[in-house]
């Protein structure tokens, strides 16, 4: 058998830099009559994004062979006066299919030619505004889901378990009782 190690956690916030810089990317594609300023955020001039802290909130450990999936999401909606945005990420395993770790972000828009804190230009601004909502949109739909599934579990149980001559099966353990 081949020996199995862990993924060092100093790779879990790697992994979480790569995809936050991925999902600003991406809305150069969302956006595309700002695509270059989208991608001009991740460079050091001009008006950017720099990490202020990292907090990475472990689940269990990540063994190699695994993939995995990180996805990030706003906190909350900015506004007009934000200097910085809090960003939540989890690192999802395909081998186990949960969550491997959280991390929370706190990412500063700063102003390079400046030399300090700034407020999001107007196109960004905009742009995580409707994220944010559709964030919010996707979460309220998800829990009406979540309510009907369960819903329809309590229907089940009733129809089933919950009858006067209903039986549990115990298997051989109850027949050897017996």
């Amino acid at each position: 058998m081949k020996w199995q190690q862990h993924v060092n956690n100093a790779a879990y916030v790697r992994y979480a830099e790569s995809s936050r810089v991925n999902w600003v990317r991406y809305f150069a594609n969302v956006n595309p009559a700002h695509a270059s300023e989208w991608r001009d955020l991740m460079n050091p001039r001009g008006i950017g994004l720099i990490m202020k802290s990292i907090k990475a909130d472990y689940k269990f450990p990540v063994v190699y062979p695994d993939r995995i999936s990180v996805y990030h999401k706003l906190r909350s909606l900015p506004s007009e006066s934000d200097t910085s945005l809090i960003l939540d990420c989890m690192i999802l395993s395909h081998k186990h299919r949960r969550i491997a770790a959280r991390t929370e972000e706190d990412v500063v828009i700063y102003d390079y030619s400046a030399g300090r804190k700034a407020t999001m230009p107007p196109f960004v601004l905009q742009t995580f505004q409707d994220t944010w909502k559709r964030q919010e949109g996707e979460t309220r739909r998800a829990r009406i889901r979540i309510q009907e599934l369960t819903q329809e579990v309590e229907m089940l149980e009733k129809e089933t378990w919950n009858r006067e001559d209903a039986v549990e099966d115990l298997g051989a353990v109850g027949k050897a009782g017996s």
